[in-house]
């Protein structure tokens, strides 16, 4: 079984419909269908040619909705309204309780992700077993809309960090650029967003993994297969290492993922959790 654990309709134009034809012509049995609900002001306007947004965000509740009702058996439904509105964590409650929202994601703002509202919802969802999917981002602009000049989101890897520390009962996935990059020792993620070259000792990321039992990591993107690949052998390790805590995802239409991972010869074992066994456990079916 293969979970895609983060995804979103209505991007790069794919339909529901198109999303079910890639899933079966990628092996993918089921996907997590995240909301990204970031203020206009907020996101870099390229956004605009490769969603079906509306006044909600980019990706709105409604798009996951829609796709979670003709598919149940195919879809996990997410929702991450922004919590530094007063009704926040009213309007997640009650779409918990009316649609069976599953998972809070993705978070995409330009917030301190240690902000007492951030806080005050992430532990809320720590209270209704929802993980929480956040981008990390330094705004390193490299070209297109994921990593654009000043459009950077959480804070940091210390935001995160601090926000982890304090919200011991949440599960949280790190994801993006600006979480991705710090799988290394070095100072790279100062200038770039996907930065190459083998993996240093002393990264953040193995850090953080080995200080919170709390903290997952979500591969999808290309920040995460970025990262992989700079040091193949690390990466094979790292994931020996943190098997129970890493999940596949995709957040994106290609298989290139799959193939990185099939590449490494893990142990058999070791694929199922990764592909679908520590997704299951967090959200089972």
């Amino acid at each position: 079984m293969i979970i895609d654990s983060h995804n979103h309709p209505n991007y790069l134009n794919m339909t529901c419909e198109k999303i079910l034809e890639n899933m079966k012509a990628c092996n993918i049995d089921r996907t997590w269908l995240l909301t990204l609900e970031t203020p206009e002001f907020e996101y870099s306007p390229e956004y605009h040619r490769l969603t079906w947004g509306n006044e909600s965000g980019p990706i709105p509740f409604t798009n996951c909705l829609a796709c979670v009702e003709k598919h149940p058996d195919k879809f996990v439904l997410g929702y991450a309204p922004d919590p530094r509105k007063p009704y926040a964590i009213k309007k997640l409650e009650a779409a918990i309780e009316s649609y069976g929202v599953r998972v809070y994601g993705e978070v995409m703002l330009r917030m301190m992700y240690d902000n007492p509202d951030a806080v005050s919802m992430f532990r809320y969802c720590g209270t209704r077993g929802l993980p929480v999917i956040v981008e990390v981002n330094y705004g390193i602009g490299e070209g297109g809309p994921y990593a654009t000049p000043g459009y950077w989101y959480g804070g940091g890897i210390d935001a995160f960090e601090r926000a982890i520390k304090q919200c011991g009962d949440t599960v949280f996935l790190g994801h993006g650029p600006g979480f991705w990059a710090h799988i290394s020792g070095d100072e790279l993620y100062k200038e770039q967003s996907y930065p190459k070259g083998p993996v240093l000792p002393g990264g953040k990321v193995t850090e953080l993994m080995r200080n919170y039992e709390n903290l997952y990591c979500d591969l999808s993107a290309g920040s995460g297969l970025n990262a992989l690949k700079r040091d193949a052998a690390f990466s094979k390790e790292f994931i020996l290492e943190f098997q129970d805590r890493i999940l596949y995802g995709r957040d994106d239409w290609d298989n290139n993922l799959q193939g990185f991972l099939n590449s490494l010869e893990l142990p058999a074992d070791v694929l199922d959790k990764v592909y679908a066994g520590n997704s299951l456990r967090l959200v089972p079916l």
